[in-house]
């Protein structure tokens, strides 16, 4: 067997000292032609060298297709080549997902190309119907110019194990110019109140459409302005239900994320008087019915829990919990 191994990670302060310290912004802005190059030149490897690292990884590709990646002339779309740049980003000692979370949503091939195909916005609800109707309230158009680069969500849950709010921290990048807003979807489980969104950070509050029957609501989150191509923005947000109206949610906090996330930091909080028996992350890829990964989570001496996901979706990633019986 042979094996591998990549160069070491590379720090901000190694980066600095190299002279590639746009490395590190431009993996958080992209564009991704531009930090695959910055990452080539950090690495101090020839393309050649590249190549023969990504052999003794069973990885087969072209010089060619290399630089044509760096040169943005092509990118990688397909299955195999999406395996590959994981690969690469091990040989370049970039963090994982680091450059394939730049390359956004994949684009049409040729002139006479159909549209590209991809999932809508309700293809990962249990409700689908309930939440398209929804949807078409709302402005969506931007969604689809957005690339996903962290997302933090802090779930605190109350003293009755019902959840009291849920604080969002977004960051988020244009892959387009012109997305002017986020559209929001909350659906809540064993309650008649829908939470009210407070306490806005760089976006205000557009539309809001509810379905109370089904308790889902819609939101538009509306930036100061329209984004450029490239241009990042930082948002908050909180969830928070009226005193009195927590929700049980199925003792399960979960994100649907329909384009893929380079960081996802998902925290459940809960209050010190009634602590949970057993806690759980999970993940379903989109197109699964079931969860396809578990892990047994351990509560900190502050009553919480946590978990991270790096590059991942389309799918759910949720953390899930138990009472003591």
């Amino acid at each position: 067997m042979t094996n591998a191994a990549g160069r070491p990670n590379l720090s901000v302060d190694e980066l600095d000292s190299a002279g590639h310290g746009s490395l590190a912004q431009l993996l958080t802005t992209g564009p991704f032609p531009e930090a695959l190059r910055a990452a080539i030149k950090a690495s101090r490897l020839s393309l050649d060298r590249i190549q023969h690292r990504l052999a003794l990884r069973g990885v087969t590709i072209s010089v060619a297709t290399l630089s044509y990646w760096q040169s943005g002339r092509r990118r990688p779309e397909r299955p195999e080549s999406l395996e590959a740049l994981r690969h690469l980003e091990t040989v370049l000692g970039v963090p994982q997902a680091g450059l394939s979370a730049l390359l956004g949503p994949p684009r049409p091939r040729g002139r006479r190309s159909r549209p590209t195909t991809m999932m809508p916005i309700d293809a990962l609800w249990a409700r689908r119907e309930r939440v398209a109707n929804l949807l078409t309230k709302v402005d969506t158009s931007s969604d689809v110019k957005l690339g996903r680069i962290s997302q933090h969500d802090r779930i605190e849950i109350a003293a009755d194990g019902g959840q009291r709010s849920a604080w969002v921290r977004q960051i988020l990048r244009a892959e387009q110019d012109g997305p002017d807003r986020w559209a929001l979807v909350f659906e809540t489980e064993e309650s008649d109140v829908l939470p009210e969104v407070v306490n806005l950070r760089n976006c205000h509050l557009g539309r809001v459409v509810e379905d109370t029957d089904a308790n889902i609501m819609a939101a538009e989150l509306m930036f100061d302005r329209p984004l450029a191509r490239g241009e990042t923005i930082i948002m908050e947000y909180e969830l928070l239900f009226a005193e009195g109206h927590y929700p049980a949610g199925n003792n399960t906090f979960a994100r649907k994320f329909r384009l893929p996330v380079r960081e996802y930091v998902i925290e459940v909080r809960f209050d010190p008087s009634y602590l949970p028996s057993r806690c759980q992350q999970f993940s379903v890829p989109a197109g699964d019915d079931t969860p396809s990964r578990r892990r047994n989570l351990a509560l900190d001496n502050a009553g919480g829990v946590h978990a991270v996901a790096l590059g991942f979706g389309p799918g759910v990633f949720g953390i899930r919990w138990e009472w003591p019986k």
